[in-house]
């Protein structure tokens, strides 16, 4: 009988860090979901990402404009990350606040 053929981004799906945060206190952090999230993004399942983590995705956006803009130095990069920075911040703060108004934590 043949065995099914695994991916490995279903391997990674079954071998995801558990949050210390969660493990040890019960309930969710701010960051839980981004693993999920970026497994998601991987697989093409863009709205499944969006739901586990929101801030998935501008995240990533601003760690590689960072990592270009440290190569080419762009005339208002450094302020351009910053505000993008702070949003992903906002979008990650009211991504939990409601969490907590949902009961999703637990």
């Amino acid at each position: 009988m043949a065995q099914p053929q695994h991916s490995f981004l279903d391997w990674i799906g079954e071998h995801l860090f558990t949050c210390p945060f969660r493990a040890y206190l019960g309930f969710d952090c701010p960051g839980c979901g981004l693993q999920r999230s970026v497994l998601a993004l991987f697989r093409g399942d863009l709205m499944a990402s969006i739901k586990f983590y929101p801030a998935t995705i501008p995240l990533i956006f601003v760690m590689l404009f960072t990592i270009v803009h440290l190569k080419v130095d762009f005339k208002f990069g450094a302020q351009l990350i910053k505000i993008v920075f702070a949003c992903v911040a906002v979008i990650i703060l009211i991504n939990y606040i409601y969490k907590i108004y949902t009961h999703q934590l637990i």
